[in-house]
């Protein structure tokens, strides 16, 4: 009997290791990395897009929905972990936030995770109709933006991160210069005469259609900055994300489908 114990134990830890097992292994230590917020947030902000399309898996290696994922994420405690893998398929597995981790990683998780979950859930809805014009005089609109992939930063004069991220989205703009099917807009809080002193300085590859914070706050009920949408051929919201990062990934795949 006492062996028979053993064997059924034995085999249940080789079943539970063939489940970490098939997806591969953490790629950093979970345990480790939640010992110091200085530690953690290199490796969260680097290697972990919430916004990105990925496999997702809970703490027992099963595959659950992306928006399971991050809704275990805003409400319980849990950080993602990528998992290392030799495919093309990005795994992000969920483990247990400590009791003695670092408070800030679980507030810092919690509040990432709201924002991506509420981005996730405006993506495959119609972007709100719209009729701008932008600080050229030209009319931007669903009629005239027909039939073209649009990508759209959200942002504001005095916003860091806005700004910071100018040389990159500037880059990418560049890279599909030749592509007549991509549009680059740009929406700002800002007033005609703020925005063309400021991008005097700071240049930006985007068409700039000012006073837009009404319609950032109430109609697209924007609450983190810079937000940037890429909506597809039909105008519907492919992808809602934080950072340049993210959006150069997603731009890539949008513009081969």
């Amino acid at each position: 009997m006492k062996n028979l114990i053993i064997i059924i134990i034995t085999f249940l830890i080789s079943i539970a290791g063939f489940s970490q097992n098939k997806f591969g292994n953490p790629e950093v230590d979970p345990i480790q990395i939640q010992q110091k917020y200085a530690d953690w947030w290199p490796y969260q902000s680097k290697k972990i897009m919430l916004s990105r399309d990925f496999t997702a898996l809970d703490a027992d290696s099963k595959e659950i929905s992306k928006e399971s994922f991050l809704n275990e994420l805003v409400n319980t405690n849990y950080i993602p972990i990528r998992l290392e893998s030799n495919d093309s398929i990005i795994y992000y597995k969920l483990f247990k936030i400590l009791p003695k981790a670092d408070t800030s990683i679980k507030a810092t998780i919690n509040q990432e995770a709201f924002d991506a979950y509420k981005n996730f859930k405006m993506e495959g809805t119609p972007f709100p109709k719209f009729s701008f014009t932008d600080l050229d005089g030209n009319l931007v609109s669903n009629e005239t933006m027909k039939g073209k992939i649009i990508v759209i930063k959200c942002w504001y004069i005095h916003c860091a991160a806005c700004i910071k991220e100018f040389p990159e989205v500037n880059a990418l703009a560049a890279k599909y210069k030749d592509r007549k099917d991509i549009v680059f807009l740009s929406l700002a809080e800002d007033t005609p005469e703020q925005l063309k002193t400021f991008l005097a300085r700071k240049p930006l590859s985007y068409s700039v259609i000012p006073n837009m914070k009404i319609y950032m706050n109430e109609t697209l009920q924007l609450n983190a900055f810079p937000t940037h949408f890429i909506l597809n051929k039909e105008g519907v919201i492919a992808k809602v994300l934080p950072n340049y990062k993210s959006l150069e990934v997603a731009l890539e795949k949008e513009s081969k489908l």
